[in-house]
C-alpha cells in the first residue's frame, strides 16, 4: 500500500507565500483595524459628527488624558476614528492613516487601558505592516502612484 506523500515544510510555506501575498494581508488588515476604530468612533458621536456629551464626559472622567482639554480631546478623537478607518478602507494616503492610528493606540496604551496591551499590540502589528508595507495593488494609494 503506497502512503500519501505529504509536502516538505519547504512546499507548504511556499504554498502559504502564494496564497498570502502582501496585497491580500494589506487589505485584511486595512479593513480589520478600520473597523476597530470606525465602530469606536460611532460610539462617541450622534448623527453624522456630533460629539456626544457623553463622549465629553468619558474623556472627562475615564480616559483623563493629560495635557489635552476633554471637550477637545473627544472631539479629536471621534474624527480621528471616523477620517482614518475610511482612509485605510480606500487605501489612500495609507502610510499616513496607520500612522496616525498608531500614534491614538500608544496614548490609549500608555494613559488609558495599560492593562489592554495584547489588544493594542494586536493593533500595532496590523497599524506597522500598513505603514512599512503599505496599502497593496488594491488601493487609491496605487492608482494615485503614492509610496
Amino acid at each position: 500500500m503506497n502512503a500519501i506523500p505529504l509536502p516538505s515544510s519547504r512546499r507548504l510555506a511556499d504554498l502559504l507565500t502564494h496564497l498570502t501575498p502582501h496585497d491580500l494581508l494589506a487589505l485584511v488588515s486595512r479593513i480589520a483595524i478600520a473597523a476597530i476604530f470606525f465602530l469606536s468612533g460611532r460610539t462617541k458621536v450622534e448623527g453624522f459628527l456630533t460629539v456626544t456629551d457623553s463622549a465629553v464626559d468619558l474623556f472627562r472622567t475615564e480616559y483623563a488624558l493629560p495635557w489635552i482639554p476633554p471637550d477637545i480631546a473627544a472631539h479629536m478623537a471621534a474624527y480621528a476614528e471616523h477620517l482614518f478607518p475610511l482612509l485605510l478602507v480606500l487605501g489612500l494616503f495609507t502610510r499616513l492613516s496607520a500612522l496616525a492610528l498608531l500614534g491614538m493606540t500608544l496614548v490609549i496604551q500608555c494613559f488609558v487601558y495599560p492593562s489592554a496591551w495584547p489588544t493594542h499590540l494586536s493593533w500595532a502589528a496590523m497599524l506597522l505592516y500598513l505603514a512599512g508595507r503599505g496599502a497593496g495593488r488594491w488601493s487609491l494609494d496605487r492608482v494615485f502612484r503614492m509610496p
